[in-house]
């Protein structure tokens, strides 16, 4: 098994105990579309207490990937991701976070 294969198992798995709702392909698609972050133990997490991380998601993956201009439904679809997730759950990971906002701003498509 490959490394990005492990990631994906491990995300997969993540996301059953979480019930997030997201299948095994659409999480390999966002897992591949984030390239070798994933294997960088700090880049592959989200800190939903981190407001510049927040932002840098907000401007890097909503707005430049997904293309989505409204910054309020940015910051609606964030914080709904980080209630979903769970704030007690330490290993928000960025493939799953990405994933959920991306369904939550109906840009789930970009990753077809």
């Amino acid at each position: 098994m490959s490394k990005l294969d492990e990631k994906i198992a491990l995300y997969a798995e993540s996301a059953e105990k979480l019930s997030l709702g997201l299948d095994r392909d659409y999480i390999a698609a966002v897992t591949k579309g984030l390239g070798p972050s994933i294997y960088n133990k700090d880049a592959e997490t989200v800190s939903c207490s981190d407001s510049s991380e927040l932002e840098t998601v907000k401007k890097n993956f909503a707005q430049k990937k997904l293309g989505v201009t409204d910054e309020t439904a940015i910051d609606t679809a964030i914080k709904k991701v980080c209630e979903k997730m769970g704030s007690s759950n330490r290993n928000k990971y960025r493939a799953l976070f990405y994933a959920l906002l991306a369904k939550e701003l109906g840009k789930a498509s970009v990753y077809a």
